[in-house]
């Protein structure tokens, strides 16, 4: 099973990059916020890896930090109907901490906000998840969750796409607490 890999970046695009390690390609599937992060054609890269193997396909899940976003993938996916495509997408949509949050509190309306999350997936997430996760912790959480599932759905009114509202939510400061400061600072995320 493939752990690391350590290379350079050969080819970006919307949900992998292609990751040259002496000469072998290496398509690995990403989080948008990793590759991002990845740089340009040429940067040097470091991915912690998922290697998912089965009957039909050997896919490749990278992550740049190994106890945090990898391992809450594999948590993830680990729940019986969480296949590593969903479990990306997860972590494409929200960031660990407000999964953890999520999980804690039982919040199960903000899972079912998560694309392919429904109200019977959100419950046996939270009862297999919860005694795994642990408590989030408390400086990087975005306020609370119900404040930025507000903020979503108040950008999502102002015509933006629910994928565009939680991006710019993601990216906000983390002393920003309230909707409507959460909303005004997504605001001007998006505008740019």
């Amino acid at each position: 099973m493939i752990a690391k890999l350590t290379g350079k970046v050969a080819h970006l695009d919307i949900k992998f990059l292609i990751l040259d390690v002496n000469g072998i390609g290496y398509k690995v599937f990403a989080t948008s916020e990793t590759l991002e992060k990845a740089g340009e054609i040429g940067a040097d890269l470091s991915l912690w890896i998922h290697h998912t193997i089965r009957e039909d396909a050997s896919d490749l899940f990278g992550f740049p930090a190994l106890p945090i976003s990898l391992g809450l993938f594999e948590l993830l996916i680990g729940v019986s109907g969480i296949g590593p495509k969903t479990g990306l997408n997860i972590l494409n949509l929200t960031t660990p901490d407000t999964i953890r949050e999520a999980v804690e509190t039982g919040d199960i309306s903000y899972l079912t906000k998560i694309s392919g999350i429904g109200k019977k997936m959100a419950e046996k997430m939270v009862i297999e998840l919860r005694d795994k996760l642990g408590a989030p912790d408390e400086k990087y959480i975005s306020g609370s969750l119900k404040d930025g599932a507000l903020a979503i759905e108040a950008l999502q009114s102002l015509g933006y796409s629910e994928r565009e509202a939680r991006e710019a939510v993601k990216k906000l400061d983390k002393d920003i607490t309230s909707t409507q400061e959460m909303v005004k600072s997504a605001l001007k995320i998006l505008s740019n």
